[in-house]
């Protein structure tokens, strides 16, 4: 009997995939949506959980690089779970997105005269805090440009990094409270990413 949850993935071409999901707030759907990609062996790249526009219902954004095949049966698997409203998958030219990361450095490296200052400045980052002893950095962009400015400034030496997971918007013109509006008329109450029940009526 063939497992499920496993697939043939080693010829298939990964990449990287946002997963958005659309729950209704409660507790212990994090650990089942985690769940469904552990039995997959995926491994979530980031994962950030947070209110949306619509009053009660949570957008979970994760970010997974595997073939577009496994994606969707993840997303197929996420559907299925009675708090999920709907679950969408997008490559990187689908959606707009950012990172968030903080850097602490010591305060005596500013002491190299404009030299951190303006590395700080040309990489569009700023200066968040200043203590007698460190300086908290923000950068906000994609995953690269603030891995580019860690390697930076680690020359100098970071006393702490951090890196929030990605948020994403999708490029669809699709509004989520229109989007929840539809599932609730469906005749089926379950709308493929289209926006259709599961027998294609709108």
């Amino acid at each position: 009997m063939s497992d499920i949850y496993q697939d043939n993935t080693e010829t298939a071409l990964k990449k990287r995939y946002t997963i958005s999901v659309l729950s209704e707030d409660r507790p212990g759907l994090l650990n089942r949506v985690t769940i469904i990609f552990t039995r997959r062996k995926l491994n979530i790249e980031s994962i950030n959980v947070s209110t949306s526009e619509v009053p009660g219902v949570s957008r979970y954004t994760l970010v997974v690089n595997t073939t577009k095949d496994q994606a969707e049966k993840v997303v197929n698997q996420i559907r299925k779970l009675i708090e999920v409203l709907g679950a969408f998958v997008y490559e990187e030219d689908e959606i707009y997105y950012q990172e968030i990361a903080l850097y602490k450095v010591p305060t005596k490296i500013f002491l190299h005269g404009n030299k951190i200052e303006n590395l700080v400045r040309s990489n569009n980052a700023r200066i968040l805090v200043i203590e007698e002893d460190y300086i908290v950095i923000e950068k906000t962009g994609h995953k690269h440009e603030t891995q580019q400015l860690f390697n930076l400034l680690n020359e100098y030496g970071v006393l702490e990094f951090v890196r929030s997971g990605r948020v994403a918007i999708s490029k669809s013109k699709r509004q989520t409270q229109h989007y929840l509006d539809e599932l609730e008329n469906s005749e089926t109450h379950i709308l493929n990413s289209n926006g259709q029940d599961k027998y294609g009526k709108n």
